[in-house]
This record gives C-alpha cells, structure tokens and sequence, in this order.
C-alpha cells in the first residue's frame, strides 16, 4: 500500500462527510469510468473497502478538492454536496475568506479576431508606470502571438492579413451579464517564453481603475502548504465527462477558486506539485498560500484529479527582475547514379584542414580534443600524415571517422569567403574513400528509405574557393581547385543520415557561416567551421547498424575585429535534446517541464556548454566564445546553459 493510499484511508476516517461522498461517487459509477477493478462482493467488505489501492487515491482527490465558485469577489462556501473542506484543517474557510482580496486581479485571457474567444486565465503581477503586468502561460499569449527576436512578443494575423488581439477581463464570474465586464486591452507583450523555458508570458495592460498587483511570496511553497487556484476552468473532454459534469455542475468558463495542498516541493531535483482541482482553462492561474494570500506559483498544466505543476514564484520574481532564459519537407534530387570508388592514388594529394588558415600563435584553430573512447574507434587512412592523425584529408577539409557508426565524429574546413566559387549543384554521385576499409563505410543502399538522406557534414559550398583568385569577385568562373573541392565533399566519410525534414529544409543552420564572414564584428572573409552529430545512446537505429543522429552541432571560428584574437560561436541543429538534457543534468526541473521537443530548428549555444554536453575539448575556444560574455553572471552562477533558439540571422550574438 502506498504512502499516498494510506494518508487517503487516514482522511476518510477522520472526516465522515468526506467518506460518504466517496461512497456516494462509488455508488454513482465514478470506480467503473475510471477503469478500476472492483473485488467480487461476499468478502465482508463495503464498497469502499473493495475500491483498489491507486482508485481509491484518486476519488478522494476528485471529491475532496472542490472548485467552489465566485460572486462578486467572494468565495461561495459550503452550498452543494461537493463543496464540502472537510479533507481540510478546521479554520480553512476563513483562511479562504482572508484571500478573497486577491480575486478582483486574477481575469480571463480572452482574444480579438481569434477562432477561440479565450484562451486561459491571467493574473495582475507587477506595477509599470501607470500601467500593469499581466502574467499568463506561454501557451495561451501563444495562440494569437509569436515571439521575437528579443524575446518580446507580438501579435500574429490570419490568413487574411487580420490582426489578432488580446484583452483580460477581471469579472466573468457565475450570472454575471455582458455589462458587467471589467475589461482591459492588451497594449504590448513584453516577453513570451520560448518553447524551451519555463511556461510564462508577461504582458502590459492600460486603462483606469485597473486591478492591484497579487502579492509574491518571499519564499517557495512547502510541501503539505494549503494554497488555491484562481482561474476559470473550461469544458475538457479529456477528462471523465460525468464526473466532470457533476463536481462543476455543467458551470464551465466561470471564476471559480479550487482550494488544495502542496503535493511537492519546488526543489533543485523536483517540480512544484500541487492537487487543487483544475481543467484547461486554468492555465495560467495564481497558485495563492492560503496562509498570507501570496502567490506561490503559475499553474501550467495537469492531470484531472491527479496533480498539477506550476512554474514557482523565484522564476516569476526573476523574470519581472529582468532576467531572461537563453532558451514541409523539400524533396531531394532523384539519385539513381550508382556509387563509386576513390583509390587511394584518386586523392594523394589532398592537404585536408589546415589549423592555421586564420593565423599563427592566438589565431591558430585547432581540431577539438575528442576523449579516448573515441580516439580508440577512429579509423586511420592508408596515407594519414603524422602531423594530422587519424584525419581523412580532403580539399580545403579534413575528417575524423567513427568505424562503430560507420559515420563522421567530426570535420574541419578551412572558408575563404572573399574567394568563394559558385558551383551549381548537378546530378550528386557518392563515393567512397579506399584509404580507409569500404566496408566500415555506408553506402547507398542504407540510405534506401525515403525519409532519410545524406546530409553534408561540410557543406557542399563551404570549400569552393580557390586561393589564386582574386578578392571580393562573386562572378568568378569555377577554377579545377574549386571544382575538386566541391566533388570532394562527396564522400561518404562526410555525410550522415539525417531526417529529410531536417537535411533538405532550406533554413537549415540558417545560412549563419555566411552571415559571420560578412558581420562587422568579424574581421576579413576566413573562417574555421568544425562540425558533428551529437552521438546519443538512444539514436535511432534505422537498419542493421545504422544510426542516424537526432541532432548536430557547428562551431564556426574567425578573427576577432578588435582584438586580434580568436572569435568562436557555437549551433545547434536540433529538437532541443541537448539542451532539454542539460537543464535535466544541473536539476533545472522547471524548465525540463516547460521545455517542448518539437521540430528541428537553429540554436546558438554557449561553447562550454558544448564540450559538456559532448565530453569533447573546445577549451581553445571557450574563452572566444561571445554568449558567454553577454549571457550574463548570474546565469552561469545558476548553472544555467546558455542558448539562443534562432529564428532569424539577426538573433545570433556576434
């Protein structure tokens, strides 16, 4: 028997109202909609004694945490059956009523031109000038807004270039009429949250008479603290539709007050838990303690009669405090040209990566240290020079193999900007290189399906140039030195599955090594590009020992414009779950509830984290690395990663 089973059995025997509910709910069918196992009878047992262990636990949540409404500001006790505290302290109901202070600031997100008339609920925060603060769930201001590139958000448009809008009203409570709303525009979004941060979104109102700002609690709640959700539950029919019917009597889309407990902790390992009852359009409420009418905490999502999390109250204080988290498929050509076979002697005199492309002393660039585990599994070319070992030498670039995944662990490739061939793409023909066994390398055969394609460790463009050209001429006839470097980054021994969704799509890393090379806080048109798959345990397998990685990584390396030294930015091309398991590693469990896995997109991320999440040594550039510098002391104090999820070129922090 459970902990949580028996401190249920516990408050049935010290309340009798409460069990008879419970019976009452048993006897109405609830233990048959939720799918329980009820004993045959003729055992001497009751009904609630025949009620399963995890059942029973769940009833008592269900009947014992009554969404109780609201009338003109004020709390509506102990009118029906299912309004009863008795699961609460003796003195609660005047607990409740010495909160009812902070009901006229909590109101209902609604939207202008938008298919949904509201979306969640909201809650007056903070003070602005004249102005106030509203807070929501990212997931609602989401619905009719987008975020930018400062983390702001701004209002989207339909189809039919119409904006959609967004106001709060503080009134919508039981009975009330059309006239009684206490409405208020909302005039700016002064951050909306990205998907990778905990689930906030603040946004300004203005107006006159507006509501007072909800008090934040000096302190996280604590486990067993009695708190209240304020919000307006909505019609959810992901739920149990009779039981939902009747504990809100068919009431939905009114202000109501859920009075509950504390079920967990905010702490480094866990999230905030608590059990007040909620549906859908919680979303966004105040979580209040009962003891001071403080907010604890921004309800974000839960399970019916289960539990529910909320983002806790020092991320909320942090936010207002200014600080920010540094959180169609395109078909390919139609290959049918067989593979083919480079010997040796084909490619003998090939120089590879050169560490020194960008300078001497402070601006040499070499490889990454990779950890022994992986030294001991690279491959080593028939003609690997001792000065660059295990390097697979190509024109312009260099690769390190990986012989278990029969796939690249890392490339490097030298980017003369100023120099750069346009080669237009022709019918592609792989090869593979005879320096290292074929049979360690993929072929074409095990990229047969169709949602899988080869994708470019170096990009086919990155090492088109040719140094006996002059500069800055993009009309520049292709030179055999560019030609051959083109061809070059056809091997096998540069590519890697990758999903279709994320090889072929045209944004894909965003075109950023061109938009470095011509940025003013860079210097000249040469880089240093090293590039890889974030190899994961879990990776997928998509046919006999072949994996393709969920995610890569790119550091792009040049001189810095003023001072002479090395300037190094780091990427990302993922759904987020390097980044999703560094917040889980430093026990930034907020975030790790709030962080959304979706489709695959642009991250710049701190070089140090970087080498943390891969094990490999980027220490050359951790220092030349400019998020570090700008993300902030408090953030890397905090053990926080530093990233910046990019939607367009202008968002990378140069």
């Amino acid at each position: 028997m459970t902990d949580g089973v028996e401190s249920a059995r516990q408050r049935l025997a010290n309340s009798p109202r409460l069990a008879a509910a419970v019976q009452r709910e048993i006897a109405n069918g609830l233990l048959e909609r939720m799918r329980a196992t009820v004993p045959p009878a003729g055992r001497g047992a009751g009904a609630l004694e025949a009620t399963t262990p995890a059942a029973l636990e769940a009833i008592v949540q269900r009947v014992g945490r009554p969404p109780l409404l609201i009338r003109n500001d004020a709390v509506v006790l102990g009118t029906g059956v299912g309004d009863s505290l008795d699961d609460f302290p003796h003195g609660t109901d005047a607990l409740i009523k010495g909160t009812e202070r902070g009901i006229p600031s909590v109101g209902r997100i609604e939207f202008v031109n938008f298919r949904m008339g509201w979306g969640g609920t909201g809650w007056v925060i903070a003070q602005s000038g004249p102005d106030r603060i509203v807070t929501t769930n990212r997931h609602v201001a989401g619905l009719v807004a987008r975020r930018t590139v400062d983390g702001r958000g701004v209002f989207m448009r339909d189809p039919f270039l119409v904006q959609y809008g967004a106001s709060i009203d503080f009134n919508e409570e039981v009975s009330s009429l059309l006239g009684d709303a206490k409405s208020f525009d909302v005039v700016d979004i002064p951050y909306l949250a990205d998907a990778t941060a905990p689930d906030v979104a603040l946004m300004r109102i203005t107006g006159q008479n507006l509501p007072t700002p909800l008090p934040l609690a000096d302190k996280e709640a604590a486990m067993g603290d009695l708190v209240a959700l304020i919000g307006y539950p909505a019609f959810d029919d992901r739920n149990d539709l009779t039981a939902m019917a009747q504990y809100f009597r068919d009431l939905y889309d009114v202000k109501r007050y859920a009075p509950g407990k504390v079920l967990q902790a905010l702490s480094a390992a866990v999230v905030l838990r608590h059990d007040c009852t909620s549906l859908g359009g919680n979303s966004g409420s105040p979580l209040i303690r009962l003891s001071d009418g403080a907010v604890v905490g921004l309800h974000f999502s839960g399970v019916y009669g289960v539990a529910n999390s909320a983002v806790g109250v020092e991320t909320l204080r942090a936010l207002l405090n200014g600080r920010r988290p540094v959180s169609v498929r395109v078909a390919s050509p139609t290959e049918s040209v067989s593979d083919g076979t480079h010997q040796p002697a084909d490619l003998a005199d090939r120089d590879g990566y050169d560490p020194e492309f960008i300078g001497t002393g402070d601006l040499k660039a070499p490889w990454p240290g990779l950890p022994q585990a992986i030294t001991g599994d690279l491959a080593r070319p028939s003609d690997e020079a001792p000065a660059k070992p295990f390097e697979i030498r190509y024109t312009h670039f260099g690769v390190r193999f990986l012989t278990s995944r029969r796939q690249p662990v890392m490339t490097a490739v030298n980017i003369d900007g100023a120099r750069r061939v346009p080669i237009k793409r022709a019918t592609d023909r792989w090869f593979h290189d005879a320096r290292i066994p074929v049979e360690i390398q993929l072929s074409k055969d095990d990229y047969a399906d169709e949602d899988i394609d080869r994708g470019h460790m170096v990009r086919r463009e990155d090492p088109n140039w040719d140094p006996s050209l002059p500069v800055g001429n993009p009309e520049q006839a292709a030179t055999p030195l560019a030609l051959r470097a083109n061809f070059d980054t056809f091997h096998y021994t540069n590519a890697a599955p990758q999903h279709g969704e994320l090889n072929s799509n045209p944004t894909r890393w965003l075109g950023l090594e061109n938009y470095i090379l011509t940025s003013a806080k860079t210097h000249g048109f040469r880089a240093s590009v090293f590039t890889g798959p974030v190899a994961r345990d879990d990776d997928v397998e998509i046919g006999l020992g072949v994996i393709a990685p969920r995610e890569f990584w790119k550091v792009v390396v040049m001189e810095d414009a003023d001072r002479n030294k090395l300037h190094a930015t780091a990427y990302l091309l993922s759904q987020g779950d390097l980044i999703h398991d560094l917040l889980e590693k430093r026990a930034k469990v907020e975030s790790v509830e709030g962080f959304v896995l979706g489709a695959y997109r642009t991250f710049q991320i701190a070089i140090a984290d970087l080498a943390e999440a891969t094990g490999y040594d980027f220490s050359a550039y951790e220092a030349a690395d400019p998020l570090a510098a700008v993300g902030g002391q408090e953030a890397v104090d905090n053990g926080e990663p530093l990233y910046v999820p990019l939607d367009s070129l202008e968002q990378i922090v140069l």
